[in-house]
């Protein structure tokens, strides 16, 4: 029986291949001045060295030894089953960036566009921008009123009273991702029920695992509960411009996205943080000198946190060492020149933040923790791009900066701590996260 069936998958693979083949010597002849480099194995492509290299936590290792080999700042490679081109650096995110929904859109491998639904980050030209506009409600700087400061910081307190007060070791991890979620819930959907808190929580677990089975089936258990889970206005999903509302089914697609989008990079970007403070007492010691300068028991104001510039420069820092999002894929919407090559419409192209933010040919000086050099005017433009750039920048941004810096103020006030694994490592699955969970063990500043 075993060797019956043997025989049909044999022939199956044999064809799979002869196919990719084909395929690949078609591609070759309708241009030959593609970029150099290699598709990789058939059918795998390069995907598995690509997605090696970040689980090996240097996910900028899969760039630089191809652009090293074939001595170029592009590249041709195989990837999630596309031919795809790798521009490497600032130009490479200059050029993307600024021929946004001209020469580019945005793309994503199918498994990640299922989960994700018909969303902003899944849309693009003309409808692309009027999501946006509608979902920049949530996320702009015109939101961050006294209420959304104040809910943080009162999230923030009772975050670290419940997870951290009384505890001699704390895992920064998945302690941080519940006081990103919780901050998510309560402003983008306003649930203040911890009951239903926990319940979701649970099903993001899922939805951020490996396995497209189990994420799917959370997704849609979620979705099956959007009338108790989400809250929302119709005056939020209107496009003032146009008179144009989102349907349902896409507004609750959104704040899926936000709800991910919102508690997962931020949290990612504060465990960094506090495994980098930890290792850099005198970075440490000048950001609690500006957290203690506010009074205990006085809330936050958003003039207070105009005042810590060098705390945020201490996270960009942080950001650029150790990007939350470490690149993003587009498509070619026409035949493209870049650098001398060609490439064809409809292939792939990546960008890569961790690339960037090493490119000694840009910063020398890149492996060194240097807060000051996003003082004055910053880096080169293009250089750093932790929340990339162009008409797709993260919208979250600023709600990003509030929610880190409001943590951390807290946190610093009344906590020392010290990595309890010095040399844990990082892997990049795909945002840095370290495999232990960054366990810390805990030293009040109150006695």
């Amino acid at each position: 029986m075993a060797a019956v069936l043997f025989v049909p998958i044999f022939m199956i693979l044999v064809l799979l291949l002869n196919l990719t083949i084909k395929i690949r010597r078609e591609l070759t002849k309708k241009s030959s001045n593609l970029p150099p480099g290699s598709y990789g194995w058939p059918i795998l492509g390069e995907t598995m060295e690509f997605l090696g290299a970040g689980l090996e936590g240097t996910p900028e290792k899969f760039i630089k030894e191809r652009s090293e080999k074939y001595k170029s700042q592009v590249f041709k490679t195989s990837l999630m089953g596309e031919p795809m081109v790798v521009l490497c650096g600032a130009a490479g995110n200059k050029f993307l960036f600024s021929n946004e929904n001209k020469l580019v859109t945005v793309w994503w491998p199918s498994s990640v566009r299922q989960l994700l639904g018909h969303c902003l980050a899944t849309s693009s030209g003309d409808e692309g921008k009027q999501m946006r506009k509608m979902v920049s409600y949530f996320v702009s700087p015109d939101a961050f009123t006294r209420l959304y400061i104040r809910t943080m910081d009162l999230v923030s307190q009772q975050h670290i009273k419940t997870h951290w007060q009384g505890k001699e070791e704390v895992k920064i991890s998945p302690t941080t991702k519940l006081y990103t979620f919780e901050l998510a819930c309560r402003l983008f959907m306003s649930l203040e029920d911890q009951e239903q808190i926990s319940k979701l929580v649970t099903l993001f677990n899922f939805l951020e695992g490996d396995n497209i089975s189990p994420c799917q089936l959370s997704r849609n258990k979620i979705l099956q509960g959007k009338e108790s889970y989400f809250c929302y206005k119709e005056s939020t999903s209107e496009d003032n411009e146009n008179g144009k509302f989102m349907s349902e089914p896409v507004i609750v697609n959104n704040i899926l996205m936000l709800l991910f989008a919102g508690h997962d990079t931020s949290s990612v970007a504060i465990t960094m943080l506090m495994k980098n403070l930890a290792q850099l007492p005198d970075i440490y010691e000048k950001s609690k000198m500006i957290a203690s300068s506010k009074e205990a028991g006085e809330f936050l104001q958003w003039e207070d946190i105009q005042k810590m510039r060098y705390s945020w420069n201490v996270v960009c820092e942080v950001a650029r060492i150790s990007p939350p999002i470490i690149g993003a894929f587009r498509e070619a919407l026409v035949d493209i020149s870049y650098a001398g090559y060609h490439i064809p419409k409809g292939w792939k192209l990546y960008w890569s933040s961790s690339f960037t933010h090493r490119d000694a040919s840009w910063d020398p000086d890149y492996a060194n923790f240097d807060p000051s050099r996003f003082e004055g005017a910053g880096p080169a433009p293009f250089s750093y791009v932790p929340f990339g750039g162009g008409p797709r920048m993260c919208l979250g941004k600023e709600f990003a900066r509030l929610e880190i810096l409001v943590f951390l103020h807290n946190v610093i006030r009344k906590y020392r701590w010290k990595l309890q694994i010095p040399d844990e490592k990082i892997a990049y699955d795909p945002m840095p996260t370290p495999v232990e969970g960054l366990p810390v063990q805990l030293h009040s500043h109150i006695a």
